[in-house]
């Protein structure tokens, strides 16, 4: 009986140790993973199999949480993020928009080795200062098209991204847009619905999803209100929707069970649109599907600030999140976070779960903000839709956005501001 006692408490000493030195690792980042493994093992020779079930569960959830516990607590040494200096020409007058696209909530591209490393190639600064280029549709279909140029001369500045390359994962066909169990949330009640961040989405009239991104902004993706090619029948009368939980509005809630919430619409005064998306092959005008969305008066709800969107690695916990209108879940909010699995210098992808709908909703990770001193919500892409990547002969399904690069973030900032004295990520 006093040997027993005695393995016992021998036993739970060294969980106890184990427990603490990985607790040490995660919270200080000072480990010594051969100790870690030798502790573990002497552990697991003394233990039943079902305390080493209930130990490796413990294990896995330290795993799990141990690189956003990291990153919480380590940020990351950024250097400051050079962003380049756009000079815009005067616009040109267009004709008048025919708005005789439908518009396409299902949006899917194919793409392939060469298309996924495009961006890694030096591309000819003409054909980046033409998809650069945009233009604005008014709320009377008039159209103008302005063209611009980069003042830097730096190349870095123009191809500034450096990812780390594509790694071999092993991938099984899975459905489309959902990826397993469905990982997503309906947000319900007045204190989540006006609660930032989720009270930054809001609906597009046209059946999307838009993120607020300054008083009178908003941005979503291109495809939501132009096919490449025109702008779609619904653009004619854009309109953004705010939620009002069904408090606000009047209704009470302990009366009618799971009374949704009503949207206030708001017109849109002017959209503008990069001509990279316009008049391209889809696998190339994706990287380039964002649209700014500008309300004929300002609104009084937060909004998420934008950023350049640096490495995954950079991103708390290596995730994103969006929220959206996903068309199988209508009049619900619908929240989901998830891993980025793979980058290219102008796409994130991700197996977060979407449908339809979703698209344009603002991805946001947790990005170490220099002059703050801390980790701050931002903006640092749009969610697309979903891409079929061919690479070595092998299919692979992933959830798509369209990541903000340097001179995305140029342009865009330049839409909001009207001026580039405001447009620096600080």
């Amino acid at each position: 009986m006093l040997k027993y006692s005695t393995n016992r408490l021998l036993y739970k000493s060294r969980v106890t140790d184990c427990l603490l030195l990985l607790f040490s690792v995660a919270c200080k980042w000072v480990s010594s993973y051969i100790t870690l493994s030798f502790c573990i093992f002497s552990v697991f020779s003394t233990m039943t199999p079902y305390e080493i079930t209930i130990l490796t569960h413990l294990l896995l959830l330290f795993q799990d949480l141990l690189p956003l516990t990291l990153s919480l607590l380590q940020p990351p040494h950024n250097p400051p993020m050079h962003v380049p200096t756009l000079v815009l020409h005067t616009p040109t007058p267009l004709t008048r928009s025919r708005f005789s696209a439908e518009a396409q909530l299902d949006f899917t591209t194919h793409c392939n080795y060469s298309c996924f490393h495009r961006g890694e190639q030096e591309e000819p600064r003409e054909q980046l200062m033409d998809k650069l280029a945009f233009e604005t549709l008014y709320a009377d279909g008039f159209r103008t098209l302005t063209t611009v140029e980069v003042e830097d001369d730096d190349d870095d500045a123009l191809h500034p991204t450096h990812l780390p390359p594509w790694t071999r994962v092993k991938h099984r066909r899975m459905k489309r847009q959902i990826y397993g169990a469905d990982g997503r949330f309906n947000i319900q009640g007045d204190n989540f619905l006006l609660d930032y961040p989720f009270s930054t989405a809001v609906r597009i009239s046209t059946g999307c999803t838009g993120v607020l991104v300054s008083q009178q902004h908003v941005l979503t993706a291109a495809h939501c209100v132009h096919d490449g090619k025109d702008y779609v029948h619904g653009a004619r009368k854009l309109r953004v929707g705010f939620l009002i939980p069904p408090s606000i509005n009047g209704t009470k809630t302990g009366l009618i069970p799971n009374k949704k919430p009503l949207v206030r619409w708001v017109r849109v005064k002017r959209t503008r649109v990069p001509k990279g998306w316009i008049q391209g092959p889809q696998e190339v005008s994706m990287d380039f599907d964002y649209a700014l969305l500008e309300l004929r008066w300002p609104h009084r709800r937060p909004f998420m600030r934008l950023w350049v969107a640096p490495s995954s690695d950079n991103l708390a916990g290596n995730r994103i999140h969006f929220s959206g209108f996903d068309s199988d879940r209508p009049g619900e909010l619908v929240y989901r976070f998830c891993p980025v699995e793979e980058e290219s210098s102008d796409l994130i992808y991700q197996h977060c779960d979407a449908r339809p709908g979703a698209s344009g909703s603002g991805v946001y990770g947790r990005v170490w903000d220099n002059t703050l001193e801390r980790w701050e919500r931002k903006v640092i892409g749009i969610f697309s839709g979903h891409q079929w990547l061919e690479i070595d002969g092998e299919n692979r399904d992933y959830n798509v956005a369209v990541r903000i690069t340097p001179l995305k973030f140029a342009q865009i900032c330049y839409w909001l501001h009207g001026n580039r004295l405001d447009c620096t990520p600080d």
